[in-house]
């Protein structure tokens, strides 16, 4: 079976940006309001750090619940990972996630500064350089028999898709614009000459495009 590099539950907003500008500890996704952008999986019954019973069922919980199924590494960015730029001035830095990351497979993060693997839990985060197509055989080989994520953010995306090495995209495009920061595209129609797409609303508000490789 073929493995694939898949983009899953990727969200931007309207006009085309996954995260803000000003990215600090404080604030991941800088001064987007990350609730905003991603509620329609935090509201799921199966979105991971849910900490009370309930949660919406449907459409959008099948993306949620099918975050991990079949994946057996992570590529990231290194602002996905942290705030940190430049030479890494803190090395008790470990990610936003805590001491349970939720991806529980390899994680490689793409980064021109390097520093040693550490495992949180489940997951191993390897600091590596090189070139998307580089990285993504390292993952490949990490991943056994099984597909790999491109977890973002944007730029990281973006370099995989000019590579061309991407398989498989789902994009939520939440219904907010946040006018600049790190942006994905500026219309999804810019894939269309190397993917099929499906369109699908949903009723949380979000619209979910369904990309793969022509």
């Amino acid at each position: 079976m073929e493995q694939l590099l898949r983009v899953q539950n990727f969200t931007v907003s309207r006009d085309g940006f996954g995260a803000g500008e000003g990215q600090s500890l404080e604030r991941p996704f800088g001064h987007a309001d990350p609730m905003a952008l991603m509620s329609w999986a935090v509201a799921t019954a199966s979105f991971p750090n849910r900490t009370a019973p309930g949660g919406s069922r449907g459409l959008d919980d099948c993306f949620t619940r099918d975050f991990g199924h079949g994946i057996g590494a992570e590529i990231m960015g290194r602002n996905k990972f942290g705030p940190q730029r430049g030479p890494w001035e803190d090395h008790q830095w470990q990610g936003w996630w805590g001491d349970e990351p939720p991806f529980h497979t390899p994680v490689f993060v793409m980064t021109h500064h390097e520093r040693p693997s550490f495992t949180l839990s489940d997951t191993t985060f390897h600091f590596v350089g090189g070139d998307p197509a580089t990285v993504l055989d390292r993952a490949r080989e990490a991943a056994g028999r099984k597909d790999v994520r491109l977890g973002g953010g944007a730029t990281v995306i973006r370099q995989f898709l000019d590579a061309d090495l991407v398989d498989t995209l789902h994009v939520a495009v939440a219904p907010l614009e946040l006018g600049s920061g790190t942006r994905l595209w500026e219309s999804p129609d810019e894939l269309r000459d190397r993917f099929h797409c499906d369109v699908v609303p949903s009723p949380s508000g979000v619209t979910h495009h369904l990309f793969w490789r022509r």
